[in-house]
């Protein structure tokens, strides 16, 4: 694996702000050994700083609103998966809550920065997972909100959050050393939370699109669904473009003051938002009546 980039962590943590990067530090700060742009944020007093305020208070209303939406499905008593949306919003705001503490950037110990890190990957595969199953739950492959349906959802994605929080906060603390062998040194490759943390959850949300495109357009026959559909997914898109490749020209632009990482946290919020709206609109009572017993009421 020499000149491949399968695994590598540098240059993400170089140009971004991410959570796994207070994993891969000798000295665990935000900036690390990465050489880029430092996010100093808010000068404090003795050298400190507070960094990322606008990712924190935006995490803040993502709780806000991810509570909201909670309420609002708890209204829709009669709509298929509410109770599996329920749970991907919970996900969302225990991803938001570590958000805070992980990205932002607190006069923390080393040790507290490195559990919220590891447990914000954690959320994000399994949330990310719980997306994707609210994918399959329209097709009513067994009855949404049972006992049989919420069990293998929350199992399964407690599986993946324990595995992957686990190797996090093993690749932290170095309790065994298994998983560092080449993560603290450059390229800072972390085969395993790679493929966890960065296709897992980009394979699940591919998937949700797919599968909900399918039951909007060849099963109920609708196409306005899809434009909340689409614009989900394109306001997910402009976060990960916000924080993967626009990140260090907003931090140079502002000598360190904010970078990508806070526009990222909007534009889930917006995403999230739009996931719920489209959710809600699949499951209103005038849709057709269902074909081949497969259909949102």
């Amino acid at each position: 694996m020499g000149s491949t980039q399968f695994g590598n962590f540098f240059n993400f943590c170089r140009d971004s702000t991410l959570p796994i990067c207070n994993l891969l530090s000798d000295t665990h700060t935000q900036d690390g050994p990465w050489g880029g742009c430092r996010l100093e944020g808010i000068q404090l007093s003795d050298d400190r700083h507070l960094g990322n305020l606008g990712s924190v208070l935006l995490s803040g209303v993502a709780i806000a609103v991810a509570v909201l939406l909670l309420l609002l499905s708890e209204r829709k008593r009669a709509a298929v998966g509410r109770r599996e949306m329920q749970a991907f919003l919970v996900g969302y705001i225990l991803i938001s809550i570590c958000e805070i503490f992980s990205i932002g950037e607190f006069p923390l110990s080393q040790s507290v920065r490195i559990a919220f890190s590891a447990l914000h990957i954690g959320f994000i595969t399994a949330t990310m997972w719980m997306l994707m199953i609210n994918g399959v739950v329209g097709y009513q492959l067994i009855d949404d909100g049972t006992i049989l349906s919420m069990g293998a959802l929350i199992a399964s994605a407690a599986v993946l959050f324990i595995g992957t929080a686990y190797i996090a906060l093993d690749t932290g603390f170095k309790w065994t050393g298994f998983w560092t062998t080449d993560s603290y040194t450059p390229p800072n490759r972390n085969i395993a939370l790679y493929v966890l943390y960065q296709l897992l959850p980009l394979i699940c949300v591919v998937a949700f699109y797919v599968l909900e495109a399918i039951l909007v357009l060849r099963i109920l026959g609708e196409k306005k669904p899809m434009l909340y559909l689409t614009a989900a997914a394109v306001l997910f898109a402009l976060g990960q473009i916000f924080t993967y490749v626009v990140s260090p020209y907003i931090c140079n632009g502002t000598a360190g003051k904010i970078d990508g990482s806070m526009f990222e946290t909007l534009f889930n919020i917006l995403a999230v938002g739009m996931v719920w709206v489209f959710w809600s609109s699949i499951t209103e009572d005038d849709w057709p009546a269902p074909v081949n017993n497969v259909a949102y009421p």
